[in-house]
């Protein structure tokens, strides 16, 4: 489990082919400090298990799976990705309960730097119907709320802090970013659903 507060900025350093799926390794200048092996760190809104730690940064391996439903098949060696440890019980819940389990890759349609760089973006279908207006949305791993809401996709206003800190400062149109609807809303609409007889449960086994 994750808030969505981006504790650093890593650097791609390798894309290896491996039978599993890709082994990514991602440098972030010494950070963390303490890396423990098979714990999960959020990788640009990816919960990725630590597999090993070494000079040349944290390794992940990636499966067929991750690789088709978010953005880090499209991972080159150089690209950045935001960096967050898991949130700890005695820690400070600043951003919003974020999984780390993305919906989907959702595609950036417009950065308006005159708005004060408010971004468009078209969501995921699966989860374009959880979109509110002032709701909370994870995009490459980033806490954010939810500007304004059309009829296939969202904005987002990014203050100076997230452009600091975290990749978002470099969208441009037609980049592919990973989305993570809130897990509150999705609980509420699959429980609503499943009340109004639109999806029926699992079958029991036998």
């Amino acid at each position: 489990m994750f808030t969505g507060l981006v504790e650093r900025v890593g650097t791609v350093r390798h894309v290896d082919a491996t039978a599993a799926g890709r082994r990514l390794v991602v440098h972030a200048d010494g950070w963390p400090e303490d890396p423990v092996t098979g714990e999960s760190i959020s990788v640009s809104g990816c919960c990725l298990t630590l597999v090993a730690h070494a000079a040349d940064g944290l390794h992940f391996d990636v499966i067929p799976q991750t690789l088709s439903c978010t953005t880090l098949g499209d991972r080159v060696v150089g690209d950045q990705a935001n960096l967050e440890r898991s949130v700890r019980a005695h820690g400070l819940l600043g951003g919003h309960l974020v999984q780390g389990h993305v919906d989907g890759a959702g595609t950036v349609l417009a950065v308006d730097r005159d708005r004060g760089w408010r971004v468009r973006v078209r969501p995921p279908v699966s989860v374009r119907s959880l979109m509110v207006d002032r709701g909370s949305v994870a995009m490459d791993g980033v806490s954010l709320t939810v500007a304004a809401v059309g009829p296939d996709w969202f904005e987002v206003a990014l203050i100076p802090e997230t452009l600091e800190r975290t990749t978002l400062r470099r969208l441009q149109p037609g980049d592919r970013v990973n989305v993570e609807a809130d897990m509150l809303a999705k609980m509420v609409a699959t429980q609503v659903a499943l009340r109004l007889g639109q999806h029926a449960p699992p079958s029991p086994p036998g």
